[in-house]
């Protein structure tokens, strides 16, 4: 297996637009101004901004005040978007002739602006060099109608085309950080997860602000493999398969890395921000289970995922999203990690607990299509782009109503001609007494009450609505309210579907 490929510094020209078995790990972080609504009161809502993207793969907010998206397209490109004036047509950065996209998975993947931007107009990607596909972290530096790029530090990946991960983020270190795949084809042909000599199957973690040893970056000093024999320094964490996306919490710091499985399981893991060292399993592990036996290194800790579901069943690529730190929602979602799949576009909400108890998650709905990147602005607000359809999204979310604690029996006593009786009982299946209710149904097949008893009825339509006396109005917890009336229809007369208490679904 060949080991990383030093490149030495390169200033190349070009055009752009103006400028504007073993022992497990597991997290102990809890959520700091964690959001108080429950998670199954939470829906995810998405709105068009733009499309006419060529196939999208990553977003960067340049914290400038110019309220700037910038997107990445697999070809090479990088496009704008402004609130105000949508999508410009014209290319921020054009880099097609160096980017190689043979295979559905090279290209220019990742994208991260410098913290000083707005001075120094550096930003930095991550992409497949021409012309076989080695894994490429570049420094660009925009200024007066050009960009010159300086490689910071590339990794030979020749013999596949898949598995190159592409994410590039500045922590709150200021350390800028890359994530590589394994090397790609299927289960990890070169044991790159678990070899440290090789930067394949890592996260890595540099100083991009000095230069050392003749090389662009300098390694920080607290990397946990510094001085190790054997071991690349510039590694930060290890054992991950394609760490397509990760992201950092801007409050905390913490690292959220969501890694493709094989073909069993896809996960999200979580670090605290003086995580580095952690190994992830990749490819003793996938996922919480064994993959491969005779990978597993005796004496091991791998630590495990916050979050995981089944590759195939519910997905097939899991696509890591952002913690929510943005304003607009913050009373329904803030510090809540947002995550999806490329396949099934679920819209997955993950929420730390308390230090040592599980992590809460839920299905807060559906996002658009071929979802392949999230995007975070500089005010913490959520974006998504999605491939194919090329389109950019920005994301909300609205709460909903909680489930009503009570549950509904309904009985047709007697029927005869076009006339019939029915019977409702209400029962209080919660905690605390019900002070006044309004129980709601819909008579689809077109029957019509007449009068009632034991609860004061109308129809509007086909919603009928039962509500209480003065003298039940009141229900206990497991107590039972049953009221009556008279109505007409002729036929089969089938019972209503749902009730609702308070416009939340009761049992039936």
């Amino acid at each position: 297996m060949n080991r990383k490929r030093w490149t030495p510094a390169l200033a190349l020209a070009v055009t752009l637009a103006a400028l504007p078995g073993p022992a497990y790990a597991t997290p102990d972080s809890a959520p700091p101004g964690a959001a108080a609504l429950p998670l199954d009161r939470v829906r995810v809502t998405t709105t068009q901004l733009a499309f006419g993207l060529q196939r999208p793969t990553a977003i960067a907010a340049p914290d400038d005040g110019s309220d700037r998206l910038l997107i990445t397209e697999k070809t090479g490109r990088i496009r704008v978007y402004h609130p105000t004036t949508g999508l410009a047509a014209t290319p921020l950065l054009d880099i097609t002739d160096r980017v190689a996209v043979s295979g559905n998975e090279r290209g220019l993947l990742g994208i991260e602006t410098a913290p000083d931007f707005a001075q120094s107009g550096a930003l930095y990607l991550a992409y497949t060099a021409v012309p076989d596909g080695a894994l490429t972290l570049s420094r660009f530096v925009l200024a007066g109608g050009t960009a010159t790029e300086q490689v910071i530090l590339t990794q030979p990946h020749a013999e596949y085309a898949n598995h190159n991960g592409g994410e590039v983020k500045f922590g709150a270190d200021g350390h800028l950080y890359w994530s590589l795949g394994d090397g790609g084809s299927a289960g990890d042909p070169f044991d790159a997860g678990q070899r440290l000599d090789t930067l394949l199957g890592k996260i890595v973690r540099l100083d991009v602000s000095r230069s050392c040893g003749g090389q662009p970056y300098c390694v920080p000093a607290d990397n946990p493999f510094v001085g190790v024999a054997g071991a690349r320094a510039e590694i930060w964490a290890f054992g991950l398969r394609n760490p397509w996306r990760f992201s950092f919490d801007a409050q905390d710091g913490s690292l959220w890395i969501a890694d493709v499985g094989q073909g069993t399981y896809e996960e999200i893991d979580h670090l605290p921000a003086d995580g580095g060292g952690a190994n992830f399993g990749w490819s003793c592990r996938e996922g919480p289970a064994v993959f491969d036996l005779t990978r597993c290194r005796a004496g091991a800790t791998y630590t495990d995922p916050v979050f995981h579901y089944r590759t195939s069943f519910e997905g097939c690529a899991v696509i890591g999203g952002f913690v929510y730190r943005g304003q607009q929602y913050a009373d329904l979602v803030g510090g809540t990690y947002i995550a999806s799949d490329y396949c099934s576009a679920t819209a997955w909400a993950i929420r730390p607990g308390a230090p040592g108890a599980a992590y809460d998650n839920r299905v807060i709905g559906e996002l658009p299509i071929q979802p392949t990147s999230f995007g975070e602005d500089a005010d913490g607000e959520l974006y998504l782009v999605n491939d194919l359809p090329g389109q950019l999204h920005k994301i909300g979310f609205e709460a909903v109503p909680a489930p009503a604690a009570c549950a509904v029996t309904y009985t047709v006593d007697d029927q005869w001609g076009s006339n019939f009786r029915s019977t409702v009982t209400l029962t209080n299946t919660g905690t605390a007494p019900l002070d006044g209710w309004s129980l709601a149904w819909s008579f689809d097949a077109g029957q019509r009450i007449g009068g009632g008893w034991s609860a004061a009825l109308t129809q509007q339509g086909s919603t009928v609505t039962a509500t209480n006396l003065s003298w039940n109005r009141v229900v206990a917890p497991g107590a039972t309210v049953t009221f009556g009336f008279l109505g007409t229809y002729s036929g089969a007369n089938p019972a209503p579907t749902a009730f609702t208490l308070g416009g939340a679904a009761c049992r039936t």
